[in-house]
C-alpha cells in the first residue's frame, strides 16, 4: 500500500501565498512522478501540476503557470507546491497524486491523497 499525506492548506486572502506539501510512504516503486489536482464545488477534478522523479520535468496547467511552483524535497518522496498570487478561483480541495507512468498523465494517477482545502477570499 502507498499512502500520500497532504499538509499546508488553509485560508488566505487574494494575492497571498500558501505552500502545500505531500509525503509519500509505503510500498512505492523505486521511481515515480508526483503531482497535484484540484476540485472545486460543482466542478470536475482538474490537473494542476506535476514533477518527474528527477525533478527535471515539470508541468503546469495554464491557469496556474507563472504563479505556482512544484518541487521535490527530502529523499524525493515529498512534493511541495508553492502557490503565489492566489486568486479566489484557486479555491478548491487539492489532491496529491502519484503516478508510475511517465510523463505524468494529466487525467489520472495510481494513488491519491485524501485532499486538503485551500480557500482564497476576495
Amino acid at each position: 500500500q502507498v499512502q500520500l499525506v497532504e499538509s499546508g492548506g488553509g485560508l488566505v486572502q487574494a494575492g497571498g501565498s500558501l505552500r502545500l506539501s505531500c509525503a509519500a510512504s509505503g510500498r512505492t516503486r523505486s521511481t515515480y512522478g508526483m503531482g497535484w489536482f484540484r476540485q472545486a464545488p460543482g466542478k470536475e477534478r482538474e490537473f494542476v501540476s506535476s514533477i518527474s522523479w528527477s525533478g527535471g520535468t515539470t508541468d503546469y496547467a495554464d491557469s496556474v503557470k507563472g504563479r505556482f511552483t512544484i518541487s521535490r524535497a527530502g529523499a524525493k518522496n515529498t512534493v511541495n507546491l508553492q502557490m503565489n498570487s492566489l486568486k479566489p478561483e484557486d479555491t478548491a480541495r487539492y489532491y496529491c497524486a502519484l503516478s508510475y507512468p511517465q510523463p505524468f498523465p494529466r487525467s489520472s494517477a495510481d494513488y491519491w491523497g485524501q485532499g486538503i482545502q485551500v480557500t482564497v477570499s476576495s
